[in-house]
Parts: structure tokens; C-alpha cells; sequence
């Protein structure tokens, strides 16, 4: 199977402007964009033009959790205007979060009345996990379950899996426990532990990540798109061409 790929614009948001990364992109190969706040926030519809001029889609984008609590409609017209299915939020600070069972179900129970909100719409809301997820509680319970559990069904999952490499989990367990969750994979790369360049994080194929043994896992879920991602690249352009050649390569 090979899937739809889309470039996660964060990756280049040092780099502007954006709108001319998008007939690059378009060029590499790339189908779609998966933008982050605040990329699209000043002008929806003229994101969309640019979109619409460079060739390619938007399936899902990043957003505050706040954003999905105190103003779904808000987001849920972005995400029309944009014709993306999936509404992401990707994040809580260090200082929201709680280390508490309580906390991490609460989270999920906000995704669920997002989720429910956006269902009306045929939209799906998807949480995006970073390395904090998959760190132990007190009890021995993890975030990233508790999420889940409290949300339902209804509530989906963006797996990035460099961040579970970083947290020290096994992405091959997540995809396996979560895969019929899952409807969007990030092939996000890890250089080994320890290393500075470019934060540690390195193009899809130059890490530490055996991508090739994944690939079976990524069929067992329910994803239909993959998305490259790097947070700090010197060289944006080498990384999304290096990454989206190699999930070629692997027959993606």
C-alpha cells in the first residue's frame, strides 16, 4: 500500500516565506501540507489559495487544545475552509500538565467533546502525542492511556513516532496496541541519543529508527496519510527531500 504524503510546514517555519516552500514541496513529491498554528490562523481562505496554486492538500492541521474546548466552530470552519479532515491539537505545557490520573483522563474527556463537535461535520479530531505521554505515573499508568481510555473511540490518533523513541518506548508496541486508532503516522526521525546537530532529529531514514521493520505495522492501522516532520532542521529543503525518497524507497 502506499499512502498520501504530507510535509509538516512547522518543520520550515524558520525559514520564510512559507508560501514558497509549497511548489517546492509540490516538486519533491509531496501531496499535501499539514500546517500549524499560526501558519493558516491570519487568513484561512488565503492559505487555501496558496494551497489550491501550488497543487496540494490539506488534510489535517495542527491547533491549541484550547482552540478544540472554547472555540470548536472556530476551528471546525478552518478546517472546511481548508478541506482537511482532521483537527490535531499536539500539545500542553509543562505547566498545565499534572502528573495525575485525573489530569490525563480530564484531557481525554476535552478531546471527546471536541471530537463529538467535529463528528457533526464529518471531521475527526486527532491527538498528536510527544515524548511526555509515554512517561510513567506514580502508579505506574501512562498518559498516553488514560487519554484514550477517557476519550472513546471517537477520539484518534496522530502517532509520532520519534517522540516515543525519545520517551524510550517501542513505537512498534504503540502502533500494534493503537492501531485502530490511528489515522495519521509521522515518520519523525531521531539521531542517537545525546547527539546536539539540529536538536537530535534528523531527516525519515538517517536515524536511529529501523523504519523498514515498521512498515508492515503502518498497514495494520487505520491510517490513510503519512507526514514528515523534523523540529529544527539547518536545511529544510535536504531534510523533506531525503525523507520523502526514503519512504519511497521503502515502498510507501
Amino acid at each position: 500500500m502506499t499512502y498520501r504524503k504530507a510535509y509538516q510546514l512547522y518543520s520550515s517555519r524558520n525559514f520564510p516565506p512559507l508560501a514558497d516552500q509549497l511548489p517546492i514541496l509540490k516538486d519533491m513529491g509531496y501531496d499535501a501540507i499539514e500546517p500549524w498554528l499560526p501558519a493558516y490562523e491570519a487568513d484561512p481562505s488565503l492559505f487555501r489559495r496558496q494551497l489550491d496554486d501550488a497543487g496540494l492538500d490539506c488534510y489535517g492541521f495542527h491547533m491549541p487544545l484550547a482552540g478544540l474546548v472554547e472555540e470548536p466552530d472556530r476551528f471546525i470552519d478552518i478546517a472546511q475552509t481548508l478541506g482537511a479532515t482532521y483537527l490535531i491539537p499536539p500539545y500542553v505545557t509543562t505547566e498545565e500538565r499534572e502528573p495525575t490520573v485525573a489530569y490525563w483522563r480530564g484531557l481525554g474527556e476535552k478531546l471527546a467533546r471536541g471530537a463529538q463537535a467535529a463528528a457533526r461535520h464529518g471531521l475527526q479530531v486527532a491527538w498528536h502525542n510527544h515524548d511526555f505521554e509515554f512517561v510513567p505515573l506514580a502508579d505506574g499508568s501512562r498518559p498516553i492511556d488514560h487519554i484514550f481510555d477517557a476519550g472513546g473511540p471517537g477520539v484518534k490518533f496522530e502517532i509520532d513516532c520519534g517522540w516515543i523513541v525519545r520517551a524510550g518506548a517501542d513505537p512498534a508496541a504503540e502502533l500494534e496496541k493503537f492501531a485502530d486508532r490511528i489515522v495519521v503516522i509521522q515518520t519523525k526521525d531521531t539521531a542517537p541519543l545525546g547527539t546536539k546537530q539540529d536538536d537530535g532529529w534528523t531527516a525519515t531514514g538517517d536515524g536511529i529508527i529501523d523504519w523498514a521493520a515498521l512498515v508492515p505495522l503502518f498497514h495494520k492501522t487505520s491510517a490513510d496519510h503519512i507526514v514528515t516532520e523534523h523540529d529544527n532542521p539547518s536545511d529544510w529543503r535536504a531534510f523533506a527531500r531525503r525523507s520523502i525518497e526514503h519512504l519511497k524507497a521503502l515502498g510507501l
